[in-house]
């Protein structure tokens, strides 16, 4: 009995030993558990007392920014959605079909031609349309230096003024499409007027109706070709002096092979087919304009209207363009 009870006696102490060594063990488990928690919910704390002293200071600010100018903002912005299906890309990247090599001992015949075009008929329409006009396009590239502007008046060397000789600067270019108007000086102490200047008016492109256009009419026998090559182009306005309409003169003279290096990326609006894709460079290379003749090369430098009145000018006009026409007729042998 006595090893029986030490037996049992021996068994309970060590289960309480046992019990006691692991109760610890248990709690040191459990400890990391609490700790990440307690250090999470701290973490979530801090963050929630960031994002409000966030909000409060951008709220705070907000009053004292009222009234100041807004300032740029650092985000990229939003791309322009396409105007349509598929995107033009040709007329942009488009560049100058040069002319043939023309060589002096290969003009077998020339003759230069002055001709006008009038942009109220119906087939020049096309040039004055608002959504591009012929005379934007020109003086947008004058303005911003890639075309160069000539004066058109005449001097002592260029009786005909159209000879490229004298170069305009953009604001003198410009000038010659506003009318001048008379502004009053006044003192600034009693409003009186004192003087006045002149200051040039706004330009309105709808004021020019008419361009002028220089070519030569040249048989090359080299490829046996009859054609024309537009040299210079102006666009006309209206002369007014001493209270006297003396008529339509050229303002200023473009030199159109350089000017081709610019309408040939400019789209020209069409009445029937908007994918046509035509520039200014096509349609004055493929001749798509209506006109009449002005006057031609000859020993005495006259215009048509300087010998012919009335409707002797348009027949006079008619004679020229068939004096050209029976050229080339009378080149060849049927």
């Amino acid at each position: 009995m006595k090893r029986i009870s030490l037996i049992l006696l021996s068994v309970m102490i060590s289960v309480g030993v046992f019990a006691q060594q692991a109760k610890p063990r248990t709690a040191s488990k459990k400890k990391p558990a609490t700790t990440k928690t307690r250090s999470t919910a701290s973490k979530a704390k801090a963050s929630t007392r960031a994002v409000a002293s966030t909000e409060n200071s951008v709220l705070a600010a907000e009053p004292a920014q009222q009234g100041a100018a807004p300032k740029a903002s650092s985000k990229v912005q939003i791309e322009r959605p396409l105007d349509g299906y598929y995107k033009k890309d040709n007329i942009f990247k488009a560049s100058v079909t040069p002319y043939a090599n023309l060589r002096e001992s290969d003009v077998m015949f020339k003759k230069r031609i002055w001709r006008e075009i009038d942009l109220r008929e119906k087939m020049n329409a096309i040039y004055a349309s608002p959504k591009a006009r012929l005379i934007d396009v020109i003086m947008n590239a004058v303005m911003a230096g890639e075309l160069t502007a000539y004066s058109a008046t005449p001097t002592k060397e260029d009786r005909g003024g159209d000879e490229f000789s004298n170069i305009l600067k953009p604001e003198e270019a410009m000038a010659k499409f506003a009318d001048s108007v008379v502004i009053p000086d006044l003192d600034p102490k009693t409003g009186e007027q004192i003087g006045s200047h002149m200051q040039a008016g706004e330009f309105n492109p709808d004021s020019v109706t008419k361009f002028q256009i220089k070519e030569d009419w040249v048989f090359d026998r080299q490829r046996s070709i009859f054609e024309p090559r537009i040299v210079g182009i102006a666009p006309m306005v209206k002369i007014k002096a001493a209270g006297q309409d003396l008529g339509e003169q050229p303002a200023f003279w473009i030199y159109f092979p350089e000017a081709r290096q610019i309408f040939v990326t400019k789209e020209v609006v069409s009445r029937m087919n908007d994918a046509t894709g035509l520039s200014f460079d096509d349609v004055f290379m493929k001749r798509l304009f209506s006109s009449y003749i002005v006057k031609e090369s000859n020993v005495d430098d006259l215009r048509i209207k300087d010998y012919a009145q009335g409707i002797d000018r348009l027949y006079e006009s008619d004679r020229v363009k068939k004096e050209l026409m029976d050229y080339e007729h009378d080149l060849w042998s049927y």
